[in-house]
């Protein structure tokens, strides 16, 4: 096996370890830091992207192995045809050469084809449990069980990419410090309305005696 189908290979591994990590029975609590630690960790992010660029190579594998598993399969049908038209058979070593490259090319083909296949599985695993976990969340919310509001906040932007996630959180907690103001410019607003009143109603009284 050549180095790049063996990199394959070690990918297959890796996403097969990945996919029982996901699916095994975990409590709630743990879950939810595990998966936000996962959104929020950068190198998972940088690991995210480079993987993308990987499976492209390995699309472009896949298809030159269906390729060459087609172009066997012609070879070998051309050649038993021509050899049964002549009336002899294909020799031994011609027929095993023939066969081992189609092994070699059909090896290639299912390798790179379910590497393929988990990662999508993997992807749509990761949605679903995020799309539960969320769920979970709000109920707990609505139930009134759930205390930590700061996980619960990290949990609604899992899953996202890392910039987007870090700016939503930015611009959640502008808004907040917009609100705060808000709430502090009403406040004073209420305090220099009773400070005029206040002034009014002493100015009010001190005319009579300036009268007087």
């Amino acid at each position: 096996m050549t180095l790049y189908y063996t990199l394959v290979f070690m990918l297959l591994m890796a996403e097969m370890a990945l996919f029982m990590f996901l699916v095994i029975p975990l409590p709630f609590a743990a879950r939810r830091k595990m998966f936000t630690f996962i959104s929020e960790n950068p190198f998972v992010a940088k690991l995210q992207y480079w993987l993308k660029i990987t499976f492209v190579f390995i699309l472009i594998l896949f298809i030159d192995s269906v390729n060459r598993v087609y172009r066997v399969q012609v070879e070998l049908a051309a050649a038993t045809e021509a050899n049964g038209n002549s009336g002899a058979a294909i020799m031994g070593h011609e027929r095993l050469e023939v066969q081992a490259r189609k092994f070699y090319s059909q090896r290639n083909m299912y390798l790179c084809g379910f590497t393929l296949f988990l990662s999508l599985i993997l992807n749509r695993t990761y949605i679903m449990i995020l799309e539960v976990l969320r769920l979970e969340e709000r109920v707990k919310q609505y139930e009134g069980t759930e205390k930590n509001t700061k996980q619960a906040e990290k949990l609604a932007v899992a899953g996202e990419p890392g910039e987007i996630a870090r700016l939503r959180k930015q611009l959640a907690a502008k808004e907040q410090d917009v609100e705060t103001l808000k709430k502090q410019a009403a406040g004073l607003h209420r305090e220099y309305d009773d400070l005029s009143e206040k002034y009014a109603q002493t100015q009010v009284d001190d005319l009579p005696k300036k009268q007087r």
